[in-house]
């Protein structure tokens, strides 16, 4: 089997930040590498964790997703998931200005649901990392 995919997430809600481990925990073709509580405390601990992906929020308190996805881009540029419930299919002014930062793709906040929606939202979440994945920077 190969090597798993190394995710660090960023995300400052504690409930979205155990959902995403969660779902990420539960695939083993993921390995989440590190998590921090906020942009900061994210460009402190990713040199270390040297992660294949980083999963961020857009809407964090300090420094948001706009400065954290600029600084991550040049400083330790790596494929950039923006999960959150700013970037759905309406919200074509953040979706822009992350993508011209250097952000490569976008997923909806994970909520709690039926297991149903948990496998969905699960295959579709590792589905889009393991893309990023293959990217190089």
């Amino acid at each position: 089997m190969a090597d798993p995919i190394k995710v660090f997430l960023v995300e400052d809600s504690q409930v979205a930040l155990q959902i995403l481990k969660k779902l990420l925990d539960s695939a083993p073709e993921v390995q989440v590498v590190g998590i921090a509580y906020d942009g900061a405390e994210a460009l402190a601990k990713i040199p270390g964790a040297n992660p294949d992906v980083i999963c961020t929020d857009l809407q964090m308190p300090g420094m948001d997703g706009f400065d954290f996805t600029q600084k991550v881009m040049s400083q330790f540029p790596r494929p950039i998931l923006v999960i959150s419930n700013a970037v759905q299919n309406n919200d074509i002014d953040n979706i822009y200005r992350l993508m011209q930062l250097g952000a490569l793709d976008f997923f909806p906040k994970p909520t709690t649901g039926s297991p149903t929606d948990y496998e969905t939202m699960k295959g579709a979440l590792v589905t889009k990392i393991r893309v990023l994945a293959a990217k190089r920077m």
